[in-house]
């Protein structure tokens, strides 16, 4: 294979300095500076900073919930710039899982529906959806648990229900935006064995946003966020 068309295919995302801005009291403020990235696939991927850094709004644009004020953005050598809303939102849910520090359940939902749900989006009917669900939270630790709702869950099973909502569609790419920041640190140490797990034995790319450094040195790049510009760490990353 040429080694060029080999390098487009491990590359799941691509950005060309990207920037953001957003209008604040009338006023432009940059957010994100030429932004200039590339995420393999079966790659982890951790963005660390502080506060007001902008690392939430490059996960949004990783995500493709944003679109950036400029630059170049690809997704599996695909340009997102160029693509409809419709495009966007099918590639999400085909393409991209979601991790929130604060879950993101529907709480009149059970577990099994709320995994389900980006299924139901596909088409697939209702008895299906909720077979694959039922297996993905099966395969989470929680085949106790399918008809429980969000409220009748301890904080980590909440989080292993969004995690088996992220995963059942199969994506090339999940999202995590402080996935532990409300758990306790046995809790928050079985989902980060999860979710790595998870990269090792399906080979899914996972970027995750954390403060916890210490959870950062886990993955395999860590790229710090300073003022809206990126930073590199680790040693084997480059970008």
């Amino acid at each position: 294979m040429d080694k060029s068309l080999e390098s487009c295919l491990c590359e799941l995302l691509v950005l060309h300095n990207v920037s953001q801005c957003y209008s604040r009291g009338g006023q432009p403020v940059t957010v994100l500076h030429d932004i200039n990235l590339t995420i393999v696939r079966g790659q982890t991927c951790a963005l660390v900073g502080a506060s007001g850094s902008g690392k939430s709004t490059l996960l949004n644009i990783l995500g493709l919930l944003e679109t950036p004020a400029s630059g170049r953005l690809l997704f599996a050598g695909q340009n997102m710039l160029n693509a409809s809303a419709e495009a966007l939102a099918r590639l999400r849910n085909r393409e991209i899982g979601f991790v929130f520090q604060s879950f993101n359940l529907l709480p009149r939902l059970s577990a099994m529906d709320n995994v389900a749900l980006p299924l139901s989006y596909r088409g697939l009917s209702r008895r299906d959806a909720r077979q694959q669900a039922q297996v993905q939270l099966q395969q989470v630790g929680l085949a106790d648990k399918l008809h429980d709702k969000p409220a009748d869950l301890s904080g980590g099973q909440r989080q292993r229900v969004a995690i088996a909502r992220a995963l059942v569609g199969n994506p090339s790419l999940i999202l995590a935006d402080e996935p532990t920041g409300n758990l306790d640190s046995q809790t928050a140490e079985e989902i980060m064995a999860l979710l790595l797990g998870l990269n090792r034995e399906r080979g899914v790319t996972l970027v995750m946003v954390t403060h916890d450094t210490a959870l950062a040195g886990r993955f395999g790049r860590q790229i710090r966020m300073v003022d809206g510009r990126l930073q590199e760490g680790a040693a084997h990353g480059q970008f």
